[in-house]
């Protein structure tokens, strides 16, 4: 299990440094110095940023962060080029891999004259479906492939024994991105609703259905998921990993589930029986059973057609491809504009082939200093975070003796693996964009289930080097940073320590957090879920989370929604840890030093805050927002940075903050966590 996830950004050497562009640190030109600090700092911190930096046609949000992705996207488009370009590449190796994926997906002329062609086979496959046995053979052989019907399936650490790997089952076969699309009352998700069906209808007739049948078949797609959508689990219940812990045998599985045939299935996949399953959500699987016998098979040949021409879509021909980001990227965000072909076959070769990009991106653009330098600042966090918990007013002596030793088991792993993956065994040719996708999704699933049964790989990453991303694995008890991700502008070489511990110090004490929020805190020093708090403390605990679940749930956006502070908990505890933490680690380097002198203007205390505010400055467009709102465990930019800084003391002083200002909090409601 990946979770908690934040986007961060660190270190670099000179290399880096030539293909950004040079900015200081703390640019006051990006302010808007009209604004009070204690009105509203996001606008004070970032607001001429935002006047002069509009979302781009190709974006429904756009700030710091998706910045560096174009910066990464031009670094990894010349690696591919390069390697395309290279008429020395040996066959079976990755570079062969990457330059045929690549070439495959640029070749648009093809794609073009090949069409529905491509995925014809698949369709043919579905036609030949006669009976219930059939259905289930089919749904495993397309998990195989990559398209998520039914259910979702794979391995994963066992959250009570996490040395061992199990397989997982999990809700999923929904076309919507979350089950409240579909049972919601709300307008916007009615007009969703009815945007949909037309969608699935349109992939329908140009797949060469007529459109009178295409609705039909529409309709009837959308029953077989909405019933689906009124089984599973809502966001919010997806985030109690012990609600969701049901581990069973295979007898245990066909005892809740016993209308669906598991050995088939699992035949289909390629596992062999096991007897080890975590079953996320019993519920789901029982209700899931039951429909596959009472909904007619005919009705299912049409919802497989619809998600494998659904996955199948940006990768075929234009007229799918413009379909399909009419929906998905329009209708849900907003987007006004299809980001260019070589920026969406990169991310899709980048995907697939995602460790073997990661050995180019790294050779040519992560110097081996900058694994040190990190390595150092978040064991420099850690020291600090140590010094906090012994100092917990709230927790007693044996919950902290527990705490602190997870936190001296947190693992580091910065840049990439030690050891990278072998790509042996998959065969990429320049003959076809989609089979080769297919081929990559084969390989990876097969990879997947591999591991069920087996002692857990401690090496293996989650991310990719080239991912412009972080992550904390309660599983694993570990901190993640992949290469892409260490540079600017995030972290200025040169910056001085007040901005550098604003930004990086503050993501990276949001990482230890998560180890310690609502969901981590459930999980002991080697992963394990169990319970290490006594009773006193965790009700002293959720007090204080309460606290802060009540903020973000007053948070108003686009005058009537409002954050989830209850789906949003765990990245609120983290931010507001990360802010904590490293301005603590701040004042730890600042002893012996001025802490009244100016840069630019600005006093180091003042600089940690609008460092931290510029990480997250960003416009959002109002449907990408209201996604989010609904969808996403992060609260928005504004709400990550208005929200956090007024809970912190040191902001008020460094600010000179007033009672009369409009965000001002009295002390005594300000939480306090770690």
């Amino acid at each position: 299990m990946l979770a908690f996830i934040i986007a961060i950004g660190m270190i670099v050497s000179c290399k880096f440094k030539t293909m950004q562009k040079e900015e200081p640190a703390i640019n006051i030109a990006n302010m808007d110095t009209t604004v009070k600090p204690g009105d509203d700092f996001f606008k004070y911190a970032n607001g001429n940023w935002l006047k002069n930096n509009p979302i781009p046609a190709q974006y429904s949000i756009y700030g710091s962060f998706e910045a560096l992705k174009e910066e990464n996207n031009k670094q990894l488009r010349g690696i591919m080029e390069a390697t395309v370009a290279d008429k020395n590449v040996k066959s079976g190796s990755i570079q062969q891999k990457i330059a045929d994926f690549y070439s495959s997906g640029m070749d648009s002329a093809a794609i073009e004259k090949t069409g529905i062609k491509a995925v014809q086979t698949e369709l043919d496959k579905i036609d030949a479906i006669k009976t219930t046995a059939d259905l289930i053979k089919m749904v495993g052989y397309f998990h195989t492939t990559g398209v998520s019907l039914l259910f979702n399936f794979g391995s994963g650490q066992d959250d009570k024994n996490s040395t061992s790997v199990i397989a997982q089952l999990y809700q999923g076969g929904l076309g919507l991105p979350d089950r409240d699309y579909y049972v919601s009352k709300d307008k916007r998700s009615q007009e969703i609703r009815t945007e949909y069906v037309k969608h699935v209808s349109k992939i329908f007739e140009l797949a060469g259905i007529k459109k009178e049948q295409a609705d039909k078949d529409a309709a009837s797609v959308m029953d077989i998921e909405t019933q689906l959508a009124n089984a599973s689990s809502t966001r919010l219940e997806l985030r109690d990993p012990i609600k969701n812990y049901n581990k069973m045998d295979l007898a245990g599985l066909k005892k809740i589930a016993p209308k669906f045939d598991w050995d088939q299935y699992f035949t289909a996949i390629g596992l062999k029986a096991t007897n080890q399953i975590n079953v996320g959500q019993p519920k789901f699987f029982t209700d899931m059973a039951t429909m596959v016998t009472k909904i007619p098979v005919d009705q299912w040949k049409l919802y497989i057609k619809w998600h494998v021409l659904h996955e199948a879509s940006p990768y075929l021909s234009s007229a799918f491809e413009k379909e399909q980001f009419a929906f998905y990227s329009t209708v849900l965000s907003g987007i006004k504009e299809m980001k260019p072909r070589w920026k969406r076959v990169l991310n899709m070769t980048s995907y697939s082939l995602g460790e073997a990009v990661g050995q180019l991106y790294v050779e040519k653009y992560f110097p081996p200093e900058a694994k040190k330098r990190i390595t150092d600042l978040v064991l420099n966090l850690k020291d600090v975070l140590k010094g906090r918990i012994e100092n917990l007013t709230w927790m007693g002596a044996a919950t902290k003796k527990a705490a602190l030793e997870k936190l001296a088991k947190i693992n580091i792993k910065v840049g990439y693996p030690n050891k990278w993956r072998d790509y042996s065994s998959l065969t990429i040719t320049k003959d076809s964009y989609y089979q080769n996708i297919m081929a990559a999704s084969c390989f990876e699933f097969t990879r997947d289930i591999n591991k069920i049964g087996k002692p857990v790989d401690r090496n293996e990453w989650g991310m990719t080097p080239q991912t412009v991303n972080a992550y904390y694995n309660p599983n694993m008890n570990e901190i993640v940073f992949p290469a892409a991700i260490l540079q600017p502008p995030f972290f200025f070489m040169n910056g001085d320590d007040a901005v550098n511990y604003g930004a990086i110090g503050v993501v990276i004490g949001h990482e230890m957090t998560h180890g310690f929020d609502d969901q981590g805190r459930l999980y002991d020093k080697d992963g394990n879920l169990t319970n290490w708090w006594t009773k006193e403390d965790s009700t002293n605990f959720c007090k204080q989370t309460q606290v802060l679940i009540d903020e973000f749930t007053a948070y108003k956006m686009l005058d009537s929604l409002h954050v989830n502070g209850s789906l949003t908990i765990g990245e609120n505890i983290a931010d507001m840890g990360g802010l904590t933490i490293a301005y603590a680690a701040l004042q730890k380097v600042m002893q012996g030093k001025d802490a009244n002198a100016k840069i630019d203007g600005f006093t180091p205390d003042q600089r940690f805050f609008l460092a931290y505010a510029q990480v997250w400055r960003g416009n959002t467009r109002d449907k990408e927002l209201m996604r989010r709102l609904k969808e996403d465990v992060h609260s928005p930019k504004e709400a990550r940075v208005n929200g956090q800084v007024y809970n912190i003391p040191a902001f008020y002083k460094s600010f000179n903050i007033k009672p009369t200002d409009k965000r001002y909090k009295p002390e005594n409601q300000r939480p306090v966590i770690w």
